[in-house]
């Protein structure tokens, strides 16, 4: 379906609002800046900012639906015959090779950590979008291989996934903060990533597959 004029324009005040919340507070810190002030920055009124942003976590962590659902929307997509394990991994070394800012691999990402650093309700809010992407990747897998109520399966294998994207986002983030060439760290994120898929078990490498048709 076509975005109309309307949802274009929502859609981009909302991103208005959040890239010049995202310059104030990388310029002045997050704890510093008020709601009022990027209300201000923005030409909107508070009330505005706050129907886009629920939350002042929000204006800075603004991607934080995509990123609860990414893991559970691999696994939705995966192919034939291809395992949800196959399909997250797949997936992520696509991001890592295209040197893609989903993953971290941009210039910009250690002041953009530092943000997040240093500022408890930032940490405490990025924790919460883990908890919650680690949630839907578990109900999701359950859905996908119809486990039963109870069956500790789909956790396990969700922590199992789960864990690869964490180790490898916290070894770009740790990379990306020495502020290295994003183009390098890639290439040696693609290597630690091979060696993860072999540390993970066959059980775990051969959960979920889709089958034919």
């Amino acid at each position: 379906m076509a975005e109309g004029l309307r949802e274009r324009k929502k859609r981009q005040t909302k991103q208005r609002i959040s890239d010049i919340a995202t310059g104030l507070f990388l310029e002045h810190g997050f704890v510093t800046v008020t709601v009022a002030e990027v209300a201000d920055a923005a030409d909107v009124s508070v009330n505005t900012v706050y129907n886009y942003f629920p939350a002042k976590e929000d204006l800075f962590l603004d991607r934080g639906g995509d990123v609860v659902d990414r893991l559970a929307r691999h696994v939705r997509g995966r192919r034939e015959g291809e395992s949800a394990a196959d399909a997250v991994l797949r997936e992520l070394r696509a991001d890592v090779e295209a040197v893609s800012p989903t993953v971290g691999l941009f210039p910009g990402w250690a002041d953009f950590m530092k943000v997040i650093t240093d500022a408890h309700a930032l940490r405490s809010r990025l924790w919460a979008i883990q908890q919650e992407a680690l949630d839907r990747l578990t109900v999701t897998l359950a859905e996908e291989t119809g486990a039963a109520d109870g069956d500790p399966l789909p956790g396990l294998m969700a922590g199992q996934l789960s864990w690869v994207h964490s180790t490898l986002m916290a070894w770009i983030g740790t990379e990306m903060s020495r502020r290295r060439e994003p183009a390098e760290v890639s290439r040696e994120a693609l290597a630690l990533l091979d060696e993860m898929e072999e540390l993970l078990s066959r059980k775990v490498l051969n959960y979920a597959v889709r089958a034919a048709g």
